[in-house]
């Protein structure tokens, strides 16, 4: 009488009868290798489960890094000081950059600067003024084509600085989605610190995404940075060494002698313009009263 072998399956919960004359060839030497050739899916069903992946991480929106287009360095334009210029190549185009400083470190002169050369390269500007602190004739001076420019004065016909704040994210939303200038400039420079922080870096990031491949540049005038990563270009201002008229005695109290110059300090905090890490770098400039030419 033969005997038999049972074996039970735990996936089909049946069992399997095996006579004793065929147990030998139950597991031959190369049934392991026929397995794993079994199990081992076709090379085509592998291939299609694949495009299957990337045509499911298209419908979700995910483009594969294979398919990613090159991201071209943004087009740089002239701030209006020639040492800025050499220092960080320019102003960029359809990005975010900061300009902070403590106060008579020259932010001021700076932004004006900046929005003399977009005017005279006959671009429309725009300023936010949180604190209704631009200076007209200062402006004029400075080379600004005024007829060019739109001047929002937050500060006007509010004293409190959250509604001035409030105000001016408003009023950039507003620009930014019109689109049109060639520069818009957020001068938040005389709000004080605690409140200026209140912007949330998502603010920021919208504002970023929303001046992002247009012709744009999107400049922020702070005493301290609150952009965070959202700004491409960070510069840090330093003012040092007034200088007064010679017309003067020197024994003179300060209050009673004329400033003809001062020297600012400007520092390369950070740059994404170029691929290597930007070592920081320091210039010094003279920024001139209008009256001693």
């Amino acid at each position: 009488m033969s005997s038999a072998v049972f074996s039970t399956s735990a996936a089909q919960g049946r069992p399997f009868v095996f006579d004793n004359e065929n147990v030998a060839e139950v597991c031959p030497e190369s049934s392991a290798a026929k397995f794993f050739t079994e199990a081992r899916p076709p090379q085509r069903v592998v291939n299609g489960a694949l495009r299957g992946a990337f045509a499911d991480a298209r419908l979700a929106g995910i483009t594969p890094a294979s398919q990613l287009a090159v991201q071209l360095p943004p087009e740089m334009v002239s701030s209006g000081i020639a040492a800025m210029d050499a220092l960080t190549g320019g102003l960029p185009r359809g990005c975010l950059t900061e300009i902070c400083g403590p106060a008579s470190s020259g932010r001021s002169t700076v932004m004006l600067s900046a929005l003399a050369a977009a005017t005279q390269r006959s671009e429309f500007c725009a300023i936010v003024d949180a604190s209704d602190a631009l200076d007209p004739q200062s402006a004029a001076a400075a080379g600004i084509e005024l007829d060019r420019l739109l001047w929002v004065r937050c500060g006007e016909n509010s004293h409190h600085a959250e509604h001035r704040l409030e105000q001016l994210l408003r009023v950039t939303d507003l620009l930014l989605e019109s689109g049109g200038f060639g520069l818009i400039a957020l001068d938040v420079g005389d709000l004080p610190p605690q409140t200026a922080r209140r912007i949330p870096l998502t603010t920021w990031f919208r504002f970023r995404r929303a001046v992002e491949h247009t012709p744009t540049v999107l400049l922020a005038i702070e005493r301290q940075s609150i952009a965070g990563s959202c700004s491409s270009l960070l510069i840090k201002l330093a003012a040092f060494k007034p200088s007064a008229s010679e017309n003067f005695a020197n024994d003179l109290p300060a209050h009673a002698q004329l400033l003809t110059n001062v020297e600012i300090n400007a520092e390369l905090v950070r740059s994404r313009m170029e691929r290597k890490p930007v070592r920081s770098a320091e210039i010094t400039f003279t920024s001139k009263t209008a009256w001693a030419g």
